[in-house]
This record gives C-alpha cells, structure tokens and sequence, in this order.
C-alpha cells in the first residue's frame, strides 16, 4: 500500500470515527461542546455559513439575494448548491425532513 493509500485509508477511518461519535450525543449541548474543541472559530463560522446557503438555497431563493443576507461569497453559494444537486444528498436528506 503506498503512503498516500494509508493516509486516505486513514482519514476514512477517521471520519466514520468522528461520524458514529456524532450520532451518539445525548443532547445538543454535548455536541456544541465537542464542536467547539474540534474545530476553530473560523470552521465552525464555515459550518454555519454553508448551512445557512443550503437552507436558502432549498427555499429557491437567488444566489445575489443569498449573498446579500449572509455575506458568503459566490464560490460558497457555488459549492452549496453543487453539493445539493450532485452531492450525497445528505443536505437533501436533512432539509426535507
């Protein structure tokens, strides 16, 4: 296996980790704390921004329009939407509910 094989490999294994953790918070708080030790300040506002996108983007709402109300940037809206149509559907599976 070469190394960028079993760094890859790695960071599957990584992230279905952090994935099942996730699905195991008791509350809300418990979750906002581990988010708040993972990542930066400035990760967890890309978070929020992106959720935000999806959120109006889901509404139909125009990508100016999207990015006079939260400041992201066209690149941001851009990949949102891109993930909402050609993504995992996850946004879809949460938004729909």
């Amino acid at each position: 296996m070469s190394i960028l094989q079993q760094k890859s490999s790695e960071c599957h294994k990584n992230l279905t980790e952090l994935f099942e953790i996730l699905q195991n918070f008791n509350s809300t708080e418990d979750c906002q704390r581990f988010f708040k030790d993972l990542c930066t300040p400035k990760e967890l506002k890309s978070l929020s921004d992106r959720w935000q996108v999806a959120k109006l983007l889901h509404q139909k709402i125009a990508y100016r329009k999207i990015s006079e109300l939260t400041g992201a940037s066209t690149a941001t809206i851009t990949r949102v939407a891109r993930s909402l149509l050609q993504g995992e559907n996850g946004y879809q599976a949460v938004l729909n509910k």
